[in-house]
């Protein structure tokens, strides 16, 4: 993994804790939260505060989500917005967060001045033992606090501060003032600069999990499913079906397209399909090349169109098919019919926008495995996985190229590949579904 740290591909984007005063705040909210401590002087955060560096020394991982269910976080520095979520078991946690600190980032400046704010995400199962457990999440309450409870403090205090202006004798009243002195001496003017962290509750209807192998869950779609990246038959009893596994591809293409929850690349509004489609076969090539043993040279596109010729009739099925709507697209040949049995399909594809579009396009990205640039962006997990299992050459390929071409323009490169960011609104009704628009492969409903 060096690679992909050199480039700032992996790890990058951490929030470096070096001052000794953030690193005694992490210490007194890591012992409050976990009860342990950290004897490092200097590390790196993630927007949930956890750190790989403590991680290792304290041989555990998950030392910020006991059982698994409950994230707990600190936050030590409003600038951990932009940080990266490592180690993710939930595709949601990232978004709460990122809206928790947005949706408080005054409060949140102000109390991370003098102390560690540390919180959790709350939802009523404290531990996940088995598939069925994931279905109770209905809602994920956040709360939060500094070590020194200076938001429970000041709440106090402004209660405190209302009876003495609306007691006809508060002004009289020494306990009353006393308790306002010994509190402002906490907590500050409130009635100035007042201190406030609500508890804000956020659906999770639909997510992806790591838990047992891999699982998509939709509840909030017109036909709920489970999408399982292992067997189906491994899963257990769930409450909702269908229940299906990525190997069953008419069956997962099929409730894609009634849930509406896909486009057809060669169709999205503002995409350049001729540039995305070349750009998956070059991927497709470099993988069927490095199978094979071929040079690639540079790799450059006439390298791999040299390698094209050499492969012949070996050429992967998904570079023929997705060679064939290129086609299309240039209007050099006819309109290519690609199944969902063809190993192609998904590769034609994107999420449709709408508040699941990030989510569908980590599904799209497991169901297409060999565009690496879709895998790295939506399903870090995923990509970091299988880049474990390349050979060197490959790895070398897929780092510079995202060094190259994604990491100078990461933004830019979304909005290109998935369109623009989705609004907090911009789901529709999971019941207001469009008509399906029929692509190059015709409609799936009812192949199995």
């Amino acid at each position: 993994m060096n690679r992909l740290i050199a480039h700032g591909l992996m790890f990058g984007g951490l929030i470096p804790v070096t001052s000794p005063a953030l690193v005694e705040r992490y210490n007194r909210a890591l012992k409050h939260l976990t009860g342990r401590t950290t004897a490092l002087t200097d590390f790196h955060i993630d927007i949930s505060g956890f750190s790989p560096e403590v991680g290792d020394e304290l041989r555990d991982d998950a030392y910020l989500r006991p059982g698994g269910a409950n994230r707990q976080f600190i936050l030590l520095t409003t600038a951990q917005k932009e940080a990266p979520l490592l180690d993710a078991q939930f595709s949601t946690v990232r978004g709460i967060l990122t809206q928790f600190i947005e949706a408080n980032e005054a409060a949140l400046f102000a109390l991370t001045a003098r102390d560690a704010v540390a919180g959790e995400l709350q939802n009523s199962v404290f531990e996940i033992g088995k598939p069925a457990d994931l279905f109770d999440i209905g809602q994920v309450v956040v709360e939060a606090d500094t070590i020194g409870r200076h938001v429970r403090d000041a709440g106090r205090l402004a209660a405190l501060v209302e009876r003495f202006r609306t007691e006809p004798d508060g002004w009289r009243d020494e306990a009353l003032i006393g308790q306002m002195i010994d509190l402002a001496r906490r907590t500050g003017d409130v009635t100035r600069q007042p201190v406030s962290l609500p508890a804000m509750t956020f659906r999770q209807p639909n997510f992806w999990t790591s838990k047992f192998g891999g699982l998509y869950v939709f509840r909030d779609a017109r036909v709920p499913g489970v999408i399982s990246v292992g067997p189906a038959g491994d899963v257990g009893p769930v409450p909702v079906r269908p229940l299906l596994d990525l190997s069953m591809r008419n069956a997962v293409a099929d409730w894609l397209e009634r849930n509406q929850l896909v486009e057809p690349i060669v169709q999205a509004r503002g995409m350049d399909a001729g540039a995305a489609i070349r750009q998956k076969m070059d991927f497709i090539l470099v993988d069927a090349a490095d199978r094979l043993d071929l040079d690639v040279g540079d790799a450059s596109r006439e390298a791999l169109r040299r390698v094209a010729h050499r492969l012949g009739s070996a050429l992967p099925e998904e570079f023929l098919g997705l060679a064939a709507l290129l086609r299309w697209v240039e209007r050099a040949g006819d309109w290519p019919r690609i199944s969902s049995a063809h190993p192609a399909y998904f590769y034609t594809l994107r999420g449709r926008a709408g508040a699941d579009r990030d989510l569908v396009n980590m599904l799209l990205a497991e169901l297409s495995p060999l565009d690496v640039r879709q895998m790295f962006i939506v399903h870090k997990e995923a990509f970091y996985s299988a880049y474990a299992g390349w050979s060197d050459r490959k790895r070398q390929y897929v780092a510079d190229f995202l060094a190259r071409e994604y990491a100078v323009d990461r933004q830019g490169a979304r909005t290109a590949l998935f369109g623009p960011e989705p609004g907090m609104d911009a789901a529709p009704s999971p019941w207001d579904v469009r008509p399906a628009v029929p692509g190059p492969w015709g409609a799936a409903r009812g192949r199995r």
